[in-house]
């Protein structure tokens, strides 16, 4: 059975791109999605759907979710893609840069760090982003826009446009992660992070209108509720994840059974009871973080790694120092757009200077 982040198989990005969803504790077939032609018959669009999910080897309740809506296989897909490129993005400065190939991505992902806590929030945000997404871009059977009848009108609103079907999204993420075993101290924490990534991509949204009148008088407005840009998401996920609460559990020294989860010394856990997770929005983790300095278990360490000598040399080369390397190159410049309509620009050489930490 496959576990980690969103707890899914899909398959390898094309090798473009400098990640794979196996970065994300996920099990990689060989065979690519099969892309439906417009042509086939609808017992054929099925099969070729039924296809798609069960080369994912999802677990048996995700894979009948999958097999429900022919939208979701091509959605999972679109939402590790999206959640490990931008994973890759907001720790490119950061001496864990979010690489985790081979026997690093399997070693992380047994263990209870900050950096995993944010794989299980990115991966949930990004399925609930994309999912609300395709919903109103009408790519999913089972739902479409949101048209919001819960919201009051306010001033001269209609509840009109297509707006992006947070509810439908966030139900499905969190039926389809599901809650672990109450025993299971280290599925609760992840499940928690889960609902983390969920909550943000909730906080994130926003009302936008169009107006309508004679002369731009906007007599009229229709509205409609949008999801912030993915890479907010992902820059507020970040800042969770440096803020990050560390929690143990109390254990019954009779069975050796762990308790209820406890929140650091000075953070009180949120009152009601029946939760046994601290009532807090932030990301929490079980195990201090390694350095991430030198190869082990958990990364190939920073030595050769690109640096920027004023921004993070100093801590990415953790003390070691860097190498700097001259070179020359040679790019656009002085660009100019013609009518109609291209673009002219000469070819500027510089020498530029290139940082590697020292292993």
């Amino acid at each position: 059975v496959c576990s980690g982040p969103l707890l899914a198989s899909l398959p390898s990005l094309p090798t473009s791109h400098l990640w794979s969803r196996a970065h994300f504790g996920l099990c990689v077939p060989s065979e690519p999605l099969t892309i439906l032609p417009l042509t086939l018959e609808p017992e054929a669009v099925a099969q070729a759907h039924y296809k798609a999910c069960d080369r994912l080897k999802l677990e048996r309740k995700q894979r009948r979710m999958c097999r429900r809506d022919p939208g979701v296989a091509e959605t999972l897909v679109e939402a590790v893609s999206m959640s490990a490129l931008e994973c890759q993005y907001q720790f490119r400065f950061e001496r864990w840069n979010c690489t985790l190939e081979g026997r690093y991505r399997a070693s992380l992902l047994k263990r209870g760090f900050k950096e995993t806590a944010f794989l299980y929030a990115i991966s949930s945000a990004g399925l609930t982003h994309a999912l609300a997404k395709a919903c109103s871009a009408g790519r999913m059977e089972r739902c479409t826009c949101d048209e919001a009848p819960d919201l009051e009108n306010r001033e001269a609103w209609q509840w009109g446009g297509c707006g992006d079907n947070l509810k439908y999204s966030s139900k499905f993420v969190k039926e389809f992660l599901g809650r672990r075993s109450s025993k299971d101290l280290r599925a609760r924490v992840d499940f928690h992070n889960n609902l983390v990534g969920v909550k943000v991509i909730k906080a994130g949204v926003e009302t936008t209108c169009k107006c309508h009148g004679v002369s731009g008088s906007c007599t009229v407005r229709t509205c409609w509720r949008q999801l912030a840009p993915f890479h907010e998401v992902g820059k507020r996920l970040k800042h969770k994840y440096e803020t990050a609460l560390k929690v143990g559990s109390t254990t019954n020294e009779a069975t050796g059974e762990a308790g209820a989860i406890s929140p650091p010394r000075g953070r009180a856990a949120g009152a009601g009871g029946g939760d046994p997770l601290p009532r807090t929005p932030e990301l929490v983790h079980l195990d201090d973080s390694p350095s991430f300095c030198v190869a082990g278990r958990f990364s190939p360490g920073t030595a050769g790694r690109r640096c920027h000598r004023e921004k993070n040399c100093e801590s990415i080369c953790c003390g070691r120092g860097h190498n700097t390397q001259s070179r020359v190159v040679t790019r656009p410049c002085q660009c100019q757009v013609r009518w109609c309509c291209y673009v002219e620009c000469r070819q500027c050489t510089q020498r530029e200077e290139v940082y590697t930490c020292k292993g």
